[in-house]
């Protein structure tokens, strides 16, 4: 869902009044490091859920640029991050596929997030189930969450075939 459906890089512009100039790059490393704190969570077994991940990554990515931010406007911020745009090509994709085969988002984000990025953007009706890492408690790309996913959407012995941008899911 994230990086692949909806564009982590659409919090840079409410980034601007908290960090001017520096809201791309506070942007991009947020990212990258939420990315980064759910890798090592999940290897540590370690697991707390993305929203929580999510909101030590803002923190990380503000403090390195020697910014910081109420915990009023933080909250603002990880409630924003629930409305991500979605990419231009993501509705029209998934209305052409809608029918042609059965359709899960699969995600490390838990289930309500997911319902509501995906809602905020129409996207949900689209798909047939949501899978969450959450229900295992680990995060991609944990191979245990994907042979999950196969079980969550019933593919255990068919042809399963996942959309991303995302390099891990490789």
């Amino acid at each position: 869902v994230y990086g692949t459906l909806v564009d982590p890089m659409g919090m840079a512009g409410l980034l601007a009044s908290d960090a001017g100039d520096a809201a791309r790059s506070v942007s991009a490393q947020w990212r990258e490091k939420q990315l980064e704190f759910a890798f090592r969570k999940g290897l540590m077994r370690a697991y707390e859920d993305f929203g929580v991940c999510t909101r030590q990554a803002l923190r990380y990515a503000m403090a390195s640029h020697g910014l910081s931010l109420s915990a009023k406007r933080e909250d603002e911020l990880m409630n924003a991050y629930l409305q991500l745009p979605a990419f231009d090509d993501a509705l029209p994709a998934l209305q052409g596929l809608k029918g042609a085969y059965p359709m899960f988002a699969f995600s490390n984000g838990t289930p309500s997030a997911l319902c509501k990025v995906l809602g905020h953007n129409d996207l949900l009706p689209l798909f047939d189930g949501l899978v969450s890492v959450d229900d295992i408690r680990s995060f991609k790309p944990d191979p245990a969450v994907y042979a999950y996913a196969r079980r969550a959407t019933g593919a255990m012995d068919q042809p399963l075939c996942l959309v991303s941008s995302n390099a891990w899911d490789v």
